[in-house]
């Protein structure tokens, strides 16, 4: 007896499963990088970075320029690595340790991301978790290195 309840999926499901993580690594970065670029170019509807750096000397970041670069660039270059999978164990750090704050800051909004709250970060937190433990996987550059990173 088939363990899926429509079996002739099983097949399916097989040969996809090599490119899931790939696919969920790849989809990470390209999330990130247009929140990057908001944040340090005004794209996408962004603040750009001057308002960037206001809002994190509000938060009592200081130097506010030093930190809005700092999370702006992590998110582009983070997210450009995590699409190549190339140090991505390093990249998935910084994104986890990003999201951290992130949770922090959006916690006194509730859970829910239509109010402003956390869900999202925890959900990019878990993900970046995830390939931060196990690496670029199949389909990355890390693969083709001698040793991963």
């Amino acid at each position: 007896m088939s363990r899926y309840y429509i079996p002739a999926l099983g097949g399916l499901y097989a040969r996809l499963e090599p490119f899931v993580l790939p696919l969920l690594r790849v989809g990470l970065g390209l999330i990130l990088i247009p929140h990057g670029c908001q944040k340090l170019f005004g794209m996408f509807g962004g603040m750009g970075l001057n308002a960037n750096a206001a809002l994190f000397q509000r938060l009592g970041y200081s130097p506010g320029m030093f930190w809005g670069t700092l999370v702006g660039c992590t998110e582009v270059i983070a997210g450009a690595l995590l699409v190549l999978g190339l140090f991505t164990r390093p990249a998935a750090l910084s994104i986890v340790i990003f999201m951290i704050f992130s949770i922090h800051f959006t916690s006194a909004k509730g859970f829910f991301w239509s109010a402003g709250g956390m869900e999202y970060s925890i959900l990019i937190l878990l993900v970046a978790l995830v390939f931060m433990i196990r690496g670029g996987g199949e389909y990355s550059l890390d693969k083709s290195m001698p040793k991963e990173f």
